[in-house]
């Protein structure tokens, strides 16, 4: 268990290896639950990215343009570990 100290003004700095094992770095945030019995769960907060964010993902990375057989086929082989 690692042991914190507040500060004065209520802030607390995390040891590095606290981090690391959290997976954050510096200006990435962390996320507090808190939980009724007086108890939180801290962990890393990940984006979680909207389908709106993902259209357009790939636009202009090809000029091909993959009908939806091929995306089928495409899917499938990757199901299967097939490049």
């Amino acid at each position: 268990m690692t042991t914190l100290t507040i500060t004065a003004r209520g802030q607390v700095t995390f040891r590095k290896e606290v981090l690391q094992h959290l997976g954050i770095k510096p200006g990435e945030k962390i996320e507090l639950d808190l939980l009724p019995d007086g108890r939180g769960i801290l962990k890393a907060s990940r984006p979680s990215g909207t389908i709106d964010g993902f259209f357009g993902l790939l636009a202009s990375k090809t000029s091909k343009v993959a009908t939806i057989e091929e995306m089928n086929e495409a899917c499938q082989q990757g199901w299967a570990g097939k490049e």
